[in-house]
């Protein structure tokens, strides 16, 4: 078989969705690190989103962070089109007969749902964008601010467009929501993709699907933390 023809098939196509899923739960690892800083001052009440911004900073200052970040948007796009052409192929293949529906019964709703979760978090992941990502890499909107520590080079104040961001409730519930949707999406797929890839021994396959349960509760709670923490008012927001 070419490799034209392996990726336009539907085991390709299922390769091609494991591989950039696994990718971007490796950017959720990293992203969930950085959002972490904002309870930096639990451990010093004088920081002030300091880590944060210099944490955000770094990230956009490294070269090669920003070309990292153009595989990210390369694995987004291929993750997005491959999932809605198997969604496409699942849904013809369910309507060709009784039987197929009968077997589908019993599976879990989420997984019969991918479709559905993966684009409500891609209108969040849009959203976000525009938030965050757009203003400080993009237009470079004044309206951010810019803040110097230790008479370093200036950067984007994000920390505070942060709290201004979450300090509106319906920002919070959409992020909350997406973090909903981006468990139950995560459930599916972190154990699916262990399978596609060829692990099939029954005490592997029980081992992964152990730790996507842990994942993607322990990913999902940290990222609808932050919206939370600052809508209270626990971190410093002075």
């Amino acid at each position: 078989m070419k490799w034209s023809e392996f990726f336009t098939s539907s085991v390709g196509k299922k390769f091609v969705m494991a591989f950039t899923g696994l990718f971007l739960i490796s950017f959720l690892i990293v992203h969930a690190g950085i959002n972490a800083c904002i309870w930096a001052d639990l451990v010093d009440p004088n920081d002030n989103g300091e880590m944060f911004n210099k944490a955000a900073h770094f990230m956009g200052a490294s070269y090669v962070i920003r070309i990292m970040e153009i595989g990210l948007f390369i694995g987004i796009l291929a993750h997005i089109v491959q999932g809605y052409m198997l969604e496409v192929q699942n849904r013809a293949r369910r309507k060709k007969g009784y039987q197929v529906a009968m077997g589908s019964k019993g599976s879990a709703w989420y997984r019969k749902s991918m479709g559905l979760l993966g684009t409500l978090i891609l209108l969040f992941l849009i959203i976000h964008l525009n938030n965050f990502w757009v203003p400080s890499r993009i237009t470079y909107e004044t309206t951010l601010g810019e803040v110097t520590y230790n008479n370093g080079a200036p950067m984007h104040d994000l920390y505070t467009r942060m709290l201004l961001v979450f300090s509106n409730g319906w920002e919070v519930v959409l992020y909350i929501a997406a973090c909903f949707s981006l468990a139950w999406h995560l459930l599916h797929g972190f154990q699916s993709s262990f399978r596609t890839i060829g692990v099939h021994n029954k005490k592997y396959v029980a081992m992964a699907k152990g730790a996507g349960v842990v994942f993607s509760i322990f990913i999902s709670l940290l990222f609808a933390l932050m919206p939370i923490s600052i809508y209270f008012g626990w971190v410093n927001n002075n």
